[in-house]
Order: C-alpha cells, then structure tokens, then sequence
C-alpha cells in the first residue's frame, strides 16, 4: 500500500545512494538503495518527532518578539 510519499533516490559517484523525502525536506544516504530508503525512513520519523516538540513550545513572552 503506498503512503503517497515522493522520495527521491540519487545514484551519487562514488557508488552510494542520496534519499530525500520531499514533503518533509529530509535527506538521508546509504551505500545501497535499500539502506538508503531505510535511513531515510528512521530520518524522517525522528524529524516528524522533533519538530511535533517543538511545536509544543510555549510561545516566547518577551516585548522584542512583539511584531
């Protein structure tokens, strides 16, 4: 079942492979496809967890960050 993800898969020169997610801007590699996937599979959720943190973040109460 796809997930409706567009990846990207590089073949770079040196004979490794770039993985980037596009929707979330991620980029991992790997000396093979496959490990390359994978990686960017554990990059991406590892990112999605951080950023869900980050925007638990109490905004800043300070008069400088007024617009």
């Amino acid at each position: 079942m796809s997930t409706g993800r567009e990846i990207r898969l590089v073949e770079e020169d040196d004979g490794g492979w770039s993985a980037v997610d596009v929707e979330t801007a991620v980029a991992s590699q790997g000396e093979t496809r496959r490990e390359a996937l994978e990686n960017l599979d554990e990059a991406v959720e590892l990112a999605v967890e951080v950023r869900e943190e980050l925007s638990d973040a109490p905004e800043p109460d300070a008069p400088w960050f007024d617009s």
